[in-house]
């Protein structure tokens, strides 16, 4: 088995788009700088950025999905 140098991967920083280091040398990564982490770190914390979410559902709704086969139809 040959040892063989790992070259570090160069990815796009998700929040200016340059190029960053994705490697332990970058403790950042993906992102490029400090800076860039920090703000999209603060567009998450400022709600900027959201995962959707399924609505509740409505209090007046029928309960559907008991658990049980539907019954056969007559």
């Amino acid at each position: 088995m040959t040892d063989l140098p790992f070259r570090d991967r160069i990815v796009r920083c998700p929040t200016c788009g340059g190029e960053a280091i994705y490697a332990l040398s970058n403790p950042c990564r993906p992102f490029c700088s400090p800076r860039c982490k920090n703000n999209d770190f603060g567009a998450w914390a400022s709600e900027a950025f959201a995962v959707p979410a399924d609505p509740e559902p409505d209090a007046d709704a029928p309960e559907t999905g008991t658990g049980r086969p539907d019954p056969l139809p007559h």
